[in-house]
């Protein structure tokens, strides 16, 4: 069976794909978010030409067909468009056999604990830790992650103070009994990291997401060797090559690749064996409410190094809402994967009446 047309649906936001094959088969897959415009210019522009034509069981070779056919143009949008073209192929998959992808892959449709992910650093620590303790109370949440410093911040903070502030107001808010990660999104060198790092060590904090710059590997490393507080990293890491070198080199303990960063599924289960021959968890970034945490979430429910908990947006953002059904909803501190064959989800078709279609298809 052929990859017959491709079809993008795209705001700036949210990107939407549709593989239809030689005997009418379908699947939906989902670019990455932000500038999806963008993506789907590039996917028909450099993703479709390798895709279509291609046999739609041969995720493996497809994957590295497109990365290599443009190899003059590499990087993050070219990614971003491949992970539309990989998941809209798992979902077509996953209809073909009556199958969520996770059953794909080897799980089962279950439950996982999410941990509530602030997106926010304009808060105060005392409003931030009572809207914790309300979604606590209200959802069941078991877990959060909260931000320190300030992106790509220099070893500053969001406002002086804020960081050695937050950390203990949030954790006397919320007790010991929940678990408490932290993001410093590249804000700091080593030396500050490792004094925050000190500090979130004395408030049991379980993980300490990206604290230096990402690109700065060795920098990452040294954090990593001084602390005992896991260090995370990864979300923005595209590259195999670059997984293997930091999973290899073991620059941090926790791996966090992004399904719609890094390619798809099919490249996310590589850096995840990569990061299980290392010894290391996977806690992927998934920080929105797009199919992204839905793809997590099978992922998750399939691999043998999955972390505790996965991320799960608590932010209110219009741009999610009504993407497709049925929404995940958490209860009891718990979210269900999606059941039903591929993603187990509908694209809402009154979203896509209202976005920008594109076409490629073989003449």
């Amino acid at each position: 069976m052929k990859i017959q047309r491709l079809e993008t649906y795209s705001t700036q936001m949210v990107g939407f794909v549709r593989v239809i094959t030689d005997e009418g088969a379908e699947g939906w897959g989902q670019t990455s978010t932000f500038n999806a415009d963008i993506t789907a210019m590039v996917f028909h522009r450099q993703v479709a030409p390798i895709a279509l034509g291609a046999d739609i069981t041969d995720l493996d070779g497809l994957n590295d067909r497109v990365i290599e056919g443009t190899y003059k143009f590499p990087g993050s949008y070219v990614c971003r468009a491949l992970t539309g073209l990989d998941t809209a192929l798992w979902d077509l998959r996953g209809k073909l056999e009556g199958k969520g992808v996770c059953e794909l892959l080897g799980g089962a449709p279950k439950k996982l604990v999410p941990y509530g992910s602030s997106m926010r650093r304009d808060i105060t620590p005392e409003d931030e830790a009572r809207r914790l303790v309300r979604l606590r109370d209200e959802y069941g949440f078991r877990a959060f992650k909260i931000r320190v410093g300030k992106v790509n911040g220099h070893d500053q903070d969001q406002w002086p103070g804020r960081t050695e502030a937050l950390v203990p107001t949030v954790r006397k808010a919320l007790g010991d009994d929940i678990a408490l990660k932290v993001d410093g999104n590249s804000c700091y060198s080593p030396p500050r990291a490792i004094e925050v790092g000190h500090m979130l060590e004395d408030y049991g904090v379980g993980h300490f997401e990206e604290p230096c710059p990402y690109w700065k590997l060795d920098w990452t490393r040294e954090v990593t060797r001084f602390l005992d507080v896991p260090v995370a990293g990864g979300e923005q890491d595209y590259d195999l090559e670059q997984w293997a070198r930091m999973t290899w080199g073991h620059v941090m303990d926790i791996a966090q690749p992004d399904v719609c960063y890094i390619g798809g599924i099919t490249r996310a289960l590589r850096a995840c064996k990569m990061a299980e021959e290392n010894g290391m968890p996977v806690v992927p970034h998934s920080a929105n409410l797009s199919l992204v945490t839905v793809f997590t979430m099978h992922l998750l429910a399939a691999i043998p190094n999955a972390g505790p908990h996965f991320e799960f947006s608590i932010e209110n953002t219009p741009w999610t809402k009504g993407l497709y059904t049925p929404e995940l909803v958490v209860k009891d501190g718990e979210v269900q994967i999606p059941q039903g064959p591929g993603w187990g989800v509908e694209i809402n078709p009154d979203w896509l009446a209202k976005a920008e279609r594109q076409v490629s298809e073989l003449e």
